[in-house]
């Protein structure tokens, strides 16, 4: 019987704890900048897409989960933007230039409005990037934005960024989803209701405000979310009056729901369900490359996975190959390192680890755990709970007793987030391009938890590296830092790296004007049907 039928089999079993699965974007570029005619204006057809799960939250500094990224990035615009051919941009800005080392000046758009009419100007881009760096804040995102040390309002239409020591990736970190300008209103509204004695992070996700071409208009938690055309967009109109965005957790419901009809749009689709959508005369499907990584992360907190000879047994003994034939129908790239070929630090001259399961017993026995162990692996959706299954099936060959949990996608990155699992399949997007945002998330020991380092790593050279690739402007040399802290990444193995997934989109026939950046968001402001 071949591997993958077994498979099939095995994932039958998965303990499912919560019914419900889980899904990590830059909004669509405006293509002018000019008034809407007449004829932009005219009402197209409403958009449906059916994703895994509604937002998390839908205030950018709270979040940093796929299904909130999904939706936010329709709602808010950064100072900078990266294009469907992934050069960033000037969005918000006129321009921007670096006047001296730690000095980044952006002239901003005139006369653009937020949804409730207030005006963006350089007193709101101070107002967001303090507010995102704001200790007592707490955003999970704040690590993006930790180098800038001073936000300073020249004039209305001028603010001067200063960060602590040179930051070559400033711009990339302004492009991504966090750096989505937010209407100061509201955060003030936000500041009120905390020292009243309310939750920080909660009044922008109740009443989320941007600039973007698509406008909060309304929720039903855990079912829909609802946005409008923003009819007063500074740039080129949103083609639809309206996208919804709903929550269909189950791969053949939302495929049932496209070929019915009753959804335009749904993504994620699992590579063997790509053919069924394919080969229909009502259906198609958009792939891309991505810059994502799915991955195999351990608790390196916990025992057996304090060890890093357990850990790196466990990396050799995954086939990576047969995981993307046999499961993925080839669609989806070996991940041999963190970092996918189209973001900058990735490097083909580190020592991998190689598939070889006899080395791998050797290991654990030189590591007293000849007689293997037990051991959950936490997972949100049904790929990643196919994974797991094929996993189980591996490590049974060292005597590695998996217990697969599922949980939905709140449930998970709380479990996960908080360190109460033993291993977990997760994704991440390298939504920058840079291996800043690709390395430092995960690894540096300052994100534990939420913010991206779910392995709980923690390595004082690595950080070291990591730190001073920060703040190194010579791109070779930066290079150099991302290599030496890859290299000892891998032969820790505080994760093991899988593969880098084709992303794939279903849309009905009649669909135009779509596009996906490699890290998943979608570009929706041109969809229309």
């Amino acid at each position: 019987m071949k591997k993958y039928l077994f498979l099939m089999l095995s994932v039958l079993f998965v303990l499912v704890l919560a019914a419900c699965t889980d899904d990590s974007g830059v909004e669509e570029e405006a293509e002018g900048d000019g008034e809407a005619s007449a004829d932009d204006a005219e009402t197209s057809e409403d958009i449906t897409m059916s994703l895994l799960a509604t937002p998390n939250s839908m205030d950018p500094h709270a979040a940093n989960d796929q299904p909130s990224n999904h939706v936010n990035v329709n709602i808010y615009e950064g100072l900078v933007r990266f294009t469907p051919d992934l050069d960033i941009e000037p969005a918000l800005a006129e321009s921007y230039e670096q006047i001296d080392d730690v000095t980044w000046e952006f002239k901003l758009k005139e006369g653009v409005e937020f949804h409730d009419g207030t005006p963006f100007n350089a007193e709101a881009v101070k107002t967001n990037l303090d507010r995102v760096r704001d200790e007592e804040v707490g955003a999970p995102v704040a690590f993006l934005f930790e180098l800038i040390d001073s936000v300073e309002v020249v004039d209305e239409n001028t603010v001067h960024i200063k960060t602590i020591h040179p930051f070559a990736a400033l711009p990339s970190h302004l492009a991504h989803p966090a750096g989505g300008m937010i209407s100061p209103s509201v955060i003030e509204a936000d500041y009120a209701q905390y020292e009243e004695g309310g939750e920080i992070l909660t009044e922008v996700n109740r009443n989320p405000v941007g600039t973007g071409p698509f406008k909060f208009e309304e929720i039903s938690e855990g079912d829909y979310v609802t946005l409008a055309r923003n009819e007063d967009y500074w740039g080129e109109p949103a083609k639809s009056a309206s996208f919804t965005f709903k929550a269909v957790p189950e791969d053949a419901t939302r495929i049932a729901e496209l070929m019915t009809d009753t959804a335009d749009l749904i993504y994620p689709v699992d590579p063997n369900d790509y053919a069924q959508i394919d080969e229909s005369d009502d259906t198609k499907m958009n792939e891309t490359e991505s810059v994502r990584m799915e991955y195999v992360g351990f608790n390196t907190e916990k025992a057996p996975f304090d060890d890093p000879a357990v850990r790196r047994a466990v990396a050799m003994a995954i086939d990576k190959q047969s995981i993307i034939d046999e499961m993925l129908v080839g669609r989806a790239k070996v991940a041999d390192t963190p970092l996918a070929p189209a973001v900058f630090g990735h490097s083909e001259d580190l020592d991998t680890v190689e598939n070889d399961k006899e080395a791998a017993k050797t290991l654990l026995e030189e590591s007293g755990h000849a007689d293997g162990f037990t051991a959950e692996i936490t997972v949100m959706d049904r790929t990643a709970a196919d994974m797991a299954a094929f996993i189980q099936e591996e490590l049974a060959d060292l005597n590695i007793e998996l217990e697969i949990y599922q949980l939905e996608s709140g449930a998970f990155l709380d479990y996960v987030g908080g360190g109460d699992h033993d291993m977990f399949i997760g994704g991440w997007g390298t939504v920058t391009l840079d291996a800043d945002y690709g390395l430092y998330a995960l690894f540096h020991s300052s994100n534990i938890g939420t913010s991206g380092n779910r392995s709980r790593y923690q390595n004082a050279e690595v950080d070291a590296l990591l730190d001073e690739a920060r703040s190194e402007t010579d791109e070779a040399s930066r290079l150099a830092l991302y290599e030496e802290a890859q290299q000892i990444i891998l032969d820790e193995s505080p994760i093991i790296p899988i593969y880098h997934p084709s992303l794939l989109t279903g849309l009905g026939a009649d669909i135009e004007g779509y596009g996906q950046h490699p890290a998943s968001f979608h570009f929706l402001k041109d969809v229309q049907k």
